[in-house]
């Protein structure tokens, strides 16, 4: 496998439950963190947004691009982010890299004022709608070491969790 291509921690992964560092500086090494989970997000075919923690990492940093890397002006660096204003709801179907195969339906505000600061360590305030509100709200979730399986009913959390059992009885889930 490609070096600059990073693991996906899978649901079961401690990592995944932490609630993640603030990021202190802005360098090098965060810069090419953000390449790398680029690159990771991108290899999935399927993936719009990466969390920090995703990769092992527990740092509050994701990355979105929901236009799959076929528009660059999509690329979006969340560094700190705070939601700081919502409204309304919906619910709609969920995916997520660190449960792969899964869909899950989940009630997400359907607007909201995201403050965060971008690559430059300038401080951005944007508003969200829509499919991209959803993107940032669950990837801020992987911040806070919340995952989407949190986020349904008992019922379906308990269904999830026994065919995420089979899987690892069977070898499937590594």
């Amino acid at each position: 496998m490609d070096e600059q291509i990073l693991k996906i921690c899978k649901y079961g992964e401690d990592v995944l439950r932490l609630k993640a560092a603030t990021v202190k500086d802005i360098n090098q090494q965060l810069v090419d963190l953000i390449g790398r989970m680029a690159r990771s997000m991108y290899h999935t075919h399927n993936g719009v947004g990466l969390a920090a923690p995703q990769v092992g990492r527990s740092l509050q940093l994701s990355i979105i691009d929901i236009s799959m890397g076929t528009n660059p002006d999509d690329f979006m660096v969340m560094i700190n982010p705070v939601i700081i204003e919502t409204g309304g709801e919906e619910v709609g179907d969920e995916g997520c890299l660190s449960l792969p195969g899964f869909m899950m339906p989940v009630k997400r505000h359907a607007r909201l004022v995201l403050q965060y600061f971008d690559l430059q360590g300038k401080e951005q305030k944007k508003e969200f709608e829509g499919f991209k509100a959803r993107v940032v709200q669950h990837e801020i979730d992987h911040l806070d070491g919340t995952l989407i399986i949190d986020r349904v009913s008992a019922l379906k959390r308990q269904l999830v969790k026994k065919e995420i059992k089979r899987l690892q009885r069977d070898g499937q889930w590594k």
